[in-house]
């Protein structure tokens, strides 16, 4: 490849590998069995889609990914986006990117749960994924192995079937370095989120593995998810272990190199406290969101009960995300109606942190903002909002209410 004999794409994407490789002290790269690769158009910009099209100019042989590759989120859901009274030149970046990704070989499945829609790795398997979400329930929950490969990186895996072999690829990379005993069991979704958060400020950096110990019950995929995500979103982190919970870790014992350092405790009062660092929305909701992770066809059911018979407030918006499989099987069975018969909106394939977020946000006058995600209100503020973090339940309600009540 690198002589150039397997075309010019892969070249320059092994040229790029070692550069990187070089950089982590990788000695050597790992096969690679699949890609999850995040290129959403607001991050990608003209730039980054004339270099995919540039890519995507070269003989099908040439250009073609080397083992199956799956899309995060899209920028725009092309259904939706002048009801979000989104710009139609985003719009048409969006169409070129697909149509470049598509002449690669890319399946365009367009969602960050890959792990609960499209293929889940096995445990043991080397694959190149990007979203921190995806990243973090793959080595953690399922027990395969990636590091967190941002969208150059995971086009350049796709290419060359390989991905530089450190961190998470290296048995020593995986490891217990910091200690958790957890005092409280979660009670729902952003509770989990909420302690994810915790726990990822606590451990602050890449090369930290988190064990936890004292969890009462094998917590449930989604449970799983939005911890992860949000403990990947605050503390970058890309591997955690929960004692008897996740497959590296049958015991404590199992998780570190010789003694287990002395544990760190959080309870209740630390869950209260990340939810006390939100504030609250008193007077008035703009919009709510539930995504970032996407949601899971269950979270779908649970929004659509809640929905059923209500309708949310004149003066708030109230959007879901969900990738584009979950949303053909909820409009199959019925949810997607209820819940957009509230005056909501179901959209697919897209995030709202990446659907251009800030300038949707301004055009649509929303600023004060609630979710139950702890990773989306750790990164909307960026954008220009006022995040609350609150149960579902509670969202709902302020959804119809217009405020909290």
């Amino acid at each position: 490849m690198l002589a150039g004999k397997f075309g010019e794409p892969r070249q320059i994407a092994l040229e790029q590998q070692i550069k990187v490789g070089d950089f982590f002290d990788a000695p050597n790269f790992v096969e690679i069995s699949q890609v999850h690769l995040m290129a959403d158009t607001e991050s990608l910009g003209e730039a980054g889609v004339e270099y995919l099209e540039n890519m995507a100019g070269y003989d099908e042989k040439d250009r073609r990914v080397a083992v199956p590759t799956v899309t995060d989120p899209r920028g725009i859901d092309l259904m939706a986006y002048k009801k979000l009274n989104q710009e139609e030149s985003w719009a048409e970046l969006e169409r070129r990117a697909i149509k470049a990704f598509e002449a690669m070989g890319i399946l365009m499945t367009d969602t960050c749960i890959n792990y609960q829609t499209i293929l889940p790795p096995a445990f043991g398997e080397h694959v190149a994924f990007g979203d921190t979400g995806s990243v973090i329930y793959t080595n953690s929950v399922l027990g395969a192995r990636s590091n967190f490969e941002g969208g150059p990186a995971a086009l350049t895996a796709a290419l060359t079937g390989r991905a530089p072999r450190y961190k998470c690829h290296l048995d020593e990379g995986r490891r217990g370095t910091i200690r958790f005993v957890i005092k409280d069991r979660p009670e729902n979704l952003s509770d989990w989120g909420a302690l994810g958060g915790v726990v990822g400020k606590k451990s602050g950096s890449y090369w930290a593995v988190p064990v936890l110990e004292g969890i009462d019950g094998t917590p449930t995929s989604d449970e799983m998810k939005h911890f992860g995500a949000a403990l990947a979103s605050y503390g970058s982190v890309p591997i955690f272990h929960m004692v008897s919970a996740t497959p590296e870790a049958r015991c404590l014992e199992d998780t570190f190199d010789g003694t287990p350092p002395a544990p760190i405790e959080l309870g209740k009062k630390d869950i209260d406290g990340f939810y006390a660092s939100f504030g609250r929305h008193e007077d008035k909701v703009d919009v709510v969101v539930f995504a970032a992770p996407q949601m899971s066809l269950v979270e779908m059911q649970q929004l659509a009960d809640l929905c059923r018979g209500k309708t949310i407030h004149k003066d708030t918006s109230l959007i879901i995300a969900t990738s584009p499989e979950i949303k053909s099987a909820a409009n199959r069975m019925g949810l997607t109606k209820t819940i957009e018969d509230t005056g909501a909106m179901v959209l697919e394939g897209v995030c709202f942190y990446q659907m251009y977020a800030r300038e949707t946000g301004e055009a649509n006058g929303w600023k004060k903002l609630m979710s139950n995600s702890a990773k989306l209100v750790n990164i909307i503020s960026g954008y220009g909002y006022e995040p609350v973090l609150a149960p579902m339940e509670v969202c709902i309600d302020a959804a119809i209410r217009g405020k909290m009540s």
